[in-house]
């Protein structure tokens, strides 16, 4: 049967539905653009999904940061994903987050989600993409898409080769970049991949016999190399991150011989640490191993700007910035398991996190090309830094939010961060949408809670509290209500002095029920209403397998300092009236759309947090 040709027009292609892909998508469709997201699996989540099983990371490190003082946890969409799988997923399955993605994807009116389609080909004209070929072996079909922008997610870089955008693969010397951390002579190998595994332990003895194709391996190959140590009961529930093999090959050509080289060494290493270890793992079995493997590196495109060690270490501020990073840059040996006196990782911490900015998910190449994920513009010692997926979603929020915003008036991205206007209005919209970026604070013209001449905690009767007229940062008015509108939605200490900006940047009631009440010197016109809660910043939240890792997080159930039940009010010239009831709430980010009314006040009452005895509301917007 002959192949079916489909045409399809968009404002915005995303190739690639990993999580920098979704997040990309999702964050245009959800400013208006008509978006087609295309992804060669059946699945969404790239390496986060159950076909793999990595869990995100980010710039909470490992360890995560100081309640009230570091918040590093990424916010919007990324958080929003995390908040909904720690309620809906207690108990941690891998599919779950799957139907997640492709729950979020769904339910936009504006994304168009094409699974099993892989973009191939594309056309380009005088310095601009105008279309491309995606092929759906699985239902003999192609589809030729022309959009306005094009972003590729797909990590390998797929789309930007077929449009002639150019790249760099390996890793550069000292010398190319100035960069300590770099090799002494440039080489072209990569981070290698891996195939995770999982294991239960049964209520009796579980027999393992490798096949002869196994990989044999001894403990003197494992004594870098942590097994049957960490978590609880010797931790095999989740297989292990350094099984990694084929940075010395190419890690697009040679998959197919990586992904059988990698279940010959899991195999193996099963079969040591089940048979020769001397571990008591008798009664554990496998319960599921990986057959696509989790790729780290292979290209990365040259953008406007390519970030270097040096612009992580000192956390250089960029004017463009559109999200930030602080995992540490973790370079891996190339060989992976077959460099056993090596570690499997260097762990380079950064002192600050630090600036991406938009120049970095641009290409130097066709104008109206855009990139996020693993695939961005960066040397080969930022990249290990910036690879992880937490920090890929920030990203892709960035790039999605850009696409949108330049498409309202006909820009290209090329010319976007020429345009200071434009820059500064894609920095405020990811404010608005709870994104974190260093020391910049919102600015927006249009919030009406920025020219509010009152901002007020009231008692049960509703009555102001005392002293409320204090300067916000000064003693218990650290808390005060006013810093419902300091700009800032965290506190971070880390990064430099001249970048910090000091305070908790949050109202803490005195006690429950609370009520915070915004007034105006004349009516205002309220249409929308937005509400960024605290939802613990500070603690690591991720989707895991690993039973040792969750142990670190509260999972399966909201977040304590969240506000779960609550109601807004408005005075209007009738008198107060209920605009907004809600219970049983878990996101940090709630956006209420009104029907338009003129008022003078407003109000934010909390009945219920999901566990603090006090209320914390981070930010209060109104729009009209």
């Amino acid at each position: 049967m002959p192949v079916t040709i489909h045409t399809l027009e968009t404002d915005l292609l995303v190739a690639g539905g990993g999580i920098a892909g979704v997040c990309c998508a999702l964050a245009a469709a959800r400013l208006g653009a008509r978006v087609i997201l295309c992804q060669d699996r059946s699945v969404l989540g790239g390496n986060a999904s159950s076909e793999v099983r990595m869990h995100i990371v980010g710039a909470t490190g490992l360890t995560g940061g100081e309640e009230l003082q570091n918040e590093l946890r990424e916010g919007g969409i990324i958080e929003e994903l995390r908040l909904d799988l720690a309620v809906q997923n207690p108990q941690r399955s891998p599919a779950l987050m799957d139907l997640l993605l492709y729950d979020k994807c769904r339910r936009e009116p504006n994304l168009m989600l094409y699974l099993n389609t892989t973009v191939v080909s594309a056309v380009v004209e005088d310095g601009i993409i105008r279309e491309v070929r995606a092929e759906r072996p699985s239902t003999e079909d192609a589809f030729i898409i022309r959009a306005k922008t094009f972003v590729d997610c797909t990590g390998d870089g797929r789309l930007g080769i077929e449009a002639g955008a150019p790249f760099m693969r390996g890793r550069e010397s000292k010398t190319q970049f100035g960069e300590s951390l770099a090799q002494d002579e440039t080489d072209s190998k990569t981070l290698g991949s891996s195939i995770m595994f999982q294991a239960r332990k049964h209520e009796r003895a579980m027999l393992f016999e490798a096949p002869p194709w196994a990989r044999r391996f001894s403990a003197e190959d494992f004594k870098l190399r942590p097994y049957g140590q960490s978590g609880f009961d010797l931790g095999l529930e989740y297989g292990y991150w350094w099984i990694e093999w084929g940075g010395c090959l190419d890690t697009l050509k040679d998959n197919e011989s990586i992904r059988d080289e990698l279940l010959a060494i899991t195999l193996g290493v099963w079969d040591f640490v089940k048979n020769h270890s001397g571990l008591d793992a008798s009664h554990w079995a496998l319960e599921w191993i990986g057959f696509l493997p989790g790729k780290r590196e292979s290209r990365r495109f040259i953008g406007q700007h390519i970030l270097t060690e040096n612009d992580l270490i000192t956390s250089r501020p960029f004017p463009d910035a559109i999200a930030y990073g602080g995992w540490p840059i973790d370079t891996h040996p190339p060989e992976g398991v077959d460099a056993p006196h090596e570690p499997p990782c260097t762990q380079h911490h950064l002192p600050f996190i630090y600036d991406i900015p938009l120049r970095c998910c641009v290409s130097s190449g066709p104008r109206n090309l855009m990139f996020a994920g693993r695939n961005l513009s960066a040397t080969h010692i930022a990249f290990a830094s910036t690879r992880v997926m937490a920090t890929c979603g920030v990203v892709g929020q960035g790039v999605g939010t850009a696409a949108a915003l330049a498409l309202r008036q006909n820009t290209l991205p090329a010319d976007i961060a020429d345009d200071e206007e434009l820059v500064t209005s894609i920095q405020q919209r990811l404010l608005r949408d709870d994104c974190y970026l260093i020391g910049i604070s919102n600015d927006d013209a249009h919030d009406l809670v920025r020219s509010a001449v009152h901002i007020r905690e009231l008692d049960a009767c509703g009555l102001v509290r005392q002293n409320e007229d204090s300067l916000p940062h000064s003693g218990e008015c650290a808390y005060s209500p006013e810093n419902i509108r300091s700009g800032i939605t965290r506190a971070v200490t880390k990064v430099p002095p001249h970048r910090q900006s000091p305070g908790l940047h949050r109202w803490m009631s005195r006690e429950l029920p609370a009520t915070v009440e915004i007034r105006w010197s004349q009516p205002v016109m309220l249409r929308e209403v937005v509400l960024i809660f605290d939802t613990g910043l500070h603690r690591l939240l991720t989707l895991s397998q690993a039973d040792g890792y969750t142990q670190k997080m509260l999972w399966g159930r909201p977040q304590p300092e969240t506000i779960r039940d609550y109601r807004l009010s408005v005075e209007t010239t009738d008198g107060w009236r209920d605009v907004a009831v809600i219970q049983g709430n878990h996101q940090r980010r709630r956006a209420h759309l009104l029907e338009p009314c003129a008022v003078t006040a407003l109000r934010v009452s909390i009945s219920a947090t999901n566990g603090m005895d006090h209320a914390r509301v981070v930010e209060v917007r109104a729009y009209g």
